[in-house]
């Protein structure tokens, strides 16, 4: 891995889903610009909020879509085109379903599973090589709720899950240097092993 030149944060813009579950992803990207100084400010051209940090001494966009979910792959796509950003060179923060609240995972590829977020951007990068890092919101199923998953989703998370899913991503921000630096691996040790 050469290293991450562009963050990106998923989720659905305006202040009535800004606690939904689905956006996680943008409040990682948020708690991202806070810990390292960086601004977000609107970028027609980009399609979402736009930023630059310094980790680990290597600078890196941020990026927050305005556009709605399913249509993310319209910001990434127009960002990774205009400052020749390749798709190995993208990490992607997403809420996931299939973990539970307090986890979080890295991984590079493989499919979608259904999150239309990921599925625009694959479709309109030409590519499914980027870096995905996963945080767990449970799904409904497994945390014994009688919800369908679009509702479940959007909708803000109970006080134990929302504190589970803020630990999980102050762990991710920790090991974000090494990501960012080209050594996945000792990023993914560090997230994975829970202390």
């Amino acid at each position: 891995m050469s290293g991450l030149a562009l963050i990106v944060g998923l989720g659905n813009p305006g202040p009535e889903h800004e606690h939904d579950r689905h956006n996680a992803g943008f409040r990682f990207v948020e708690a991202l610009a806070r810990a390292h100084g960086a601004m977000l400010a609107r970028e027609g051209k980009f399609h979402g909020m736009v930023g630059r940090a310094r980790i680990g001494g290597r600078q890196v966009f941020l990026l927050l879509p305005a556009t709605w979910m399913n249509r993310s792959g319209q910001a990434v796509a127009a960002m990774a085109h205009f400052y020749r950003i390749a798709p190995q060179e993208i990490l992607v923060v997403h809420d996931e379903l299939d973990l539970l609240p307090g986890q979080a995972k890295i991984k590079k590829g493989g499919g979608h599973a259904g999150h239309n977020g990921l599925k625009d951007i694959q479709a309109r990068l030409g590519s499914a090589d980027f870096w995905r890092l996963r945080i767990g919101i449970g799904h409904p199923r497994t945390l014994q709720l009688n919800q369908d998953v679009v509702d479940f989703v959007l909708h803000r998370p109970g006080r134990d899950d929302q504190a589970a899913i803020d630990d999980a991503i102050g762990r991710a921000l920790d090991c974000l240097p090494e990501a960012v630096a080209g050594n996945p691996e000792a990023a993914i040790m560090k997230l994975h092993t829970r202390k």
